[in-house]
């Protein structure tokens, strides 16, 4: 397999980069792809990226690409620029819980184990997603999980009416007439023509419950009724929801769920006879189910989570086999609400799940890594190689930075295993010299203060957009030469200022978001706007001068 790529790998390293139309030759083992002819001067000689870190002076840097599952295992364009300019790979969600398990908690991992096999076939190395999170998560499987639990319950009888007892009514006529009247051989309530008759009333309803109603009724012609209970009209199935059957037959049975109006009190059910010919009824009942569901206790959810966790894990270290040794643990972790001590509260939730919420802030981080650690043994990973990272954004907030170091204090003393923070970069370059000051100067100080957590540090999400001196984004489309040169510098800047100011045993390296520009210029190529072949940039050169301690 290791030949798949010597063609490609050849072309890049020489300054041509495959072109879109790569093609993979299954009985060659080749992928071809033709010179790109865009690929013109100054860049054409670079060799690729990685090969400019000075691997005797920073051991630990690396560098890593950001790209999707199926876009990578298609093994065309961006598949051929990334092994051959990076030493490891990141998927972002596409490795999630959320990607892989459906709502019935069947996890299929055919994308990643074909990943996981291409990359042993290759020698290259995977970064792991993040193994839970507020975000991509399964969670229709989590919710299903915890949900409430069914339980037997009785029917509750609320109240029954027999006419065939009575003599005369007393109950409300909201239009003329109704009467108790023989009919049949039998008592019977008579809802005369156009009459509205509440046939039944007088008990308490509760507005959440579901209501059985049933009573019987007869006519001499076809009956069209409409039925209203507690406010709310009950769909009889016939025109306009009425309720519907032939005249001169036996007594009929009718039952109907129904619901009252929201906020509505007294229970009642009333028919609106719509035909001239009179309706017969004679016996009416009315009662509920109690909803059959209890919330599961605290103890039962926390079981029911280890269950998911324990299951999640299990599954996606036995398709892993070891390969994958470092992972982000816990993913966006530290939400906005002040603790009494000033530090960030974790993220909380009353309508959705989240981990933290039922294995308990001071426990989160120390039962995730527990249990993963565990899955990553049992399937034949080394315990010494394995490496967990925190992932979290914002970090360039003082405050926020100070608050994940104070619960990783936390979690390392409950036992977890941590090792490193990756810190999600979300950088700008600004025109306007003051504001472009003050993007360096909080970079500075967030490295600074990364460094003082004394953990590896890994920085991701490594775009960086352009903003002119107006404030307004530049498009990759209309960014000049002159422009892209600034913006390629301040990357450069980004990567010296990591690696002077994280000390060389805590380098866990940088992760690229984007290996070619979007709408944005974030790219180490841009993307010809016609061939759609791939052409390096000055922040290609950029990432190879200052790699190289340029």
């Amino acid at each position: 397999m290791k030949k798949i790529f010597r063609t490609s790998l050849l072309m890049l390293a020489a300054g041509v980069l495959a072109v879109s139309c790569a093609d993979y030759n299954e009985e060659t083992h080749y992928f071809k792809a033709e010179p790109d002819p865009a690929f013109v001067e100054p860049y054409k000689d670079l060799a690729p990226v990685k090969s400019y870190i000075d691997r005797e002076t920073y051991p630990n840097m690396s560098l890593g690409a950001t790209l999707n599952v199926s876009d990578f295992n298609k093994q065309e364009l961006a598949h051929a620029a990334a092994i051959t300019n990076f030493d490891n790979f990141a998927f972002g969600s596409t490795l999630m819980s959320g990607s892989i398990i459906n709502a019935k908690g069947v996890m299929n991992f055919l994308d990643m184990k074909d990943l996981l096999d291409h990359m042993e076939d290759i020698g290259g190395e995977v970064l792991g997603s993040p193994i839970v999170a507020n975000a991509n998560q399964a969670d229709e499987w989590l919710n299903t999980l915890t949900a409430p639990i069914e339980i037997v319950v009785d029917y509750v009888e609320g109240k029954t009416v027999d006419y065939t007892t009575m003599t005369s009514f007393d109950g409300t006529v909201e239009k003329p007439t109704a009467t108790i009247e023989k009919y049949d051989g039998i008592n019977a309530l008579k809802v005369g023509a156009s009459a509205s008759v509440r046939i039944i009333e007088g008990f308490e309803v509760d507005s959440t419950a579901t209501y059985t109603v049933t009573f019987w009724a007869k006519s001499d012609k076809t009956a069209n009724f409409n039925v209203v209970f507690s406010g709310t009209p009950v769909d009889g199935g016939g025109t306009n929801g009425r309720f519907a059957f032939p005249g001169g037959e036996k007594w009929k049975k009718i039952v109907v769920e129904c619901k009252s109006t929201p906020g509505e009190t007294e229970g009642y059910l009333r028919i609106d006879n719509t035909r001239a010919a009179p309706v017969y009824i004679q016996k009416v009942s009315v009662g509920y189910f109690p909803d059959n569901h209890r919330p599961q206790t605290a103890q039962e959810k926390r079981d029911t989570i280890n269950y998911a966790l324990n299951a999640w894990c299990d599954g996606m270290m036995k398709i892993n086999a070891g390969r994958i040794k470092t992972f982000d643990l816990i993913d966006e972790a530290i939400g906005t609400t002040e603790l009494e001590n000033g530090m960030l509260d974790l993220k909380h939730s009353t309508d959705k799940f989240f981990w933290q919420d039922v294995l308990g802030s001071d426990n989160y981080a120390p039962a995730v890594s527990k249990v993963a650690s565990a899955a990553f043994a049992e399937h034949g990973g080394d315990l010494a190689a394995l490496k967990f990272f925190i992932s979290e954004s914002g970090l360039e907030n003082d405050k926020k930075l100070e608050s994940l170091k104070y619960w990783i204090n936390i979690w390392d003393a409950n036992g977890a295993k941590i090792d490193g923070i990756n810190a999600k970069l979300n950088l700008t370059y600004s025109e306007d010299a003051v504001r472009q000051e003050a993007n360096k100067a909080s970079l500075d100080n967030l490295l600074t203060n990364l460094a003082s957590a004394g953990k590896l540090i890994r920085l991701s999400n490594f775009d960086i957009k352009y903003i002119n001196e107006n404030g307004s984004s530049v498009a990759a489309k209309d960014i000049t030469d002159e422009q892209r040169q600034r913006l390629a510098d301040y990357y450069g800047y980004v990567i010296r200022s990591y690696m002077a100011k994280i000390p060389k045993d805590k380098q866990a390296g940088i992760c690229k978001g984007n290996l070619a520009d979007t709408g944005d210029p974030v790219g180490l190529w841009a993307v010809d706007s016609k061939s759609k072949d791939w052409v390096r940039t000055a922040t290609y050169k950029a990432f190879c001068d200052a790699l190289s301690g340029k």
